[in-house]
């Protein structure tokens, strides 16, 4: 898959800096250097670049690959990435400790139907978990989500067995019973899933903060560098109207837009639609209400919980790193 990805956006960046030869209207491309990963939340950015929107606004996309988002924000801080998409708890970790060199711009999507909590065949609600193991990876989306319906369910610290499991092994865990639930993100939610006999016992949506301010255990937010965005701020501005483009596409076509991105995910095309049709793609209208609003607030109460659970020492005024002015 590796090999295909490189060899696709090899493709794109040739056929980018053929298109800016003849580009109507921009005096010359601009680069800009983007954090990303197969990862849902970086699909419009993927099709922004694949379907030629960014070209069609002068912008050539240096795609830069992170396994995961606190590798990516560990760049944003050295200043080796401008624009890229991460989960707020890698984020959250370091506004706690009150480093400013990034901003959150935009938020990309809600992803609550494509996570969640499934255990094996005998165990019908969160409360049947004491005394269970449990499969998470911690400091993950999950493992807060998994902490909290645990808390609603009225089991304390200590009476469910949660274990530090890596995504990608859970579903084998689970399958041999080395553990009873397990707690992942797609694709690995829906691999588990397909097993004979597993169970649901909350996704997202059963999440607390879900319920009172729609924020998600660990939602996807758009980042820029600072220093990037005060030299930049026209670019910053042509580069989201390319990336909400896309982020129509996968709301508007969905089958069109799953097509675009099999090589870059290495998914099945049925895996594909699951993952794009799972998730509520925000429009560029849209943001300044969540940029401004209860969104915000939720992200605050989000960081208190994180302070709660020990994920974080402290808890950052989240609105001082809002910046709603490129939307």
């Amino acid at each position: 898959m590796t090999l295909n990805r490189r060899s696709f956006i090899q493709k794109s960046a040739v056929a980018s800096f053929a298109g800016a030869l003849s580009l109507p209207g921009f005096a010359a491309e601009q680069t800009v250097k983007y954090g990303g990963s197969p990862w849902l939340g970086h699909y419009p950015a993927h099709l922004a670049m694949a379907e030629g929107y960014l070209k069609e606004v002068g912008i050539n996309q240096d795609w830069q690959s992170f396994a995961t988002s606190s590798a990516r924000m560990s760049a944003f801080m050295s200043g080796g990435v401008d624009i890229g998409c991460a989960g707020i708890v890698s984020a959250l970790a370091l506004m706690s400790r009150g480093a400013k060199q990034f901003a959150i711009i935009a938020i990309p999507e809600n992803f609550g139907r494509v996570e969640g909590l499934v255990a094996r065949k005998g165990i019908e609600t969160v409360a049947d978990l004491k005394g269970k193991k449990i499969g998470v990876t911690f400091a993950s989306s999950t493992h807060l989500l998994v902490l909290d319906v645990l808390e609603q369910a009225g089991i304390k610290p200590g009476e469910a067995d949660v274990l530090n499991i890596p995504g990608p092994e859970l579903h084998g865990a689970i399958k041999t019973g080395q553990i009873d639930a397990a707690a992942a993100w797609t694709p690995h939610f829906d691999n588990i899933l397909r097993e004979p006999g597993v169970k649901l016992l909350a996704d997202d949506s059963q999440f607390s903060l879900y319920k009172s301010f729609k924020v998600t255990p660990g939602p996807d937010v758009l980042l820029v560098r600072r220093e990037f965005a005060v030299k930049n701020g026209e670019l910053v501005k042509r580069y989201l109207s390319a990336y909400f483009k896309a982020s129509d596409l996968l709301r508007e076509q969905p089958e069109k837009a799953s097509q675009a991105l099999l090589k870059f995910t290495g998914l099945t095309m049925k895996e594909q639609m699951s993952a794009v049709t799972g998730s509520d793609w925000y429009p560029q209208a849209q943001q300044k209400e969540l940029l401004t609003g209860e969104f915000v607030q939720g992200l605050q109460k989000l960081a208190e919980m994180l302070v709660k659970h020990k994920q974080i020492d402290k808890a950052p005024v989240v609105k001082d790193w809002i910046d709603a002015s490129f939307v």
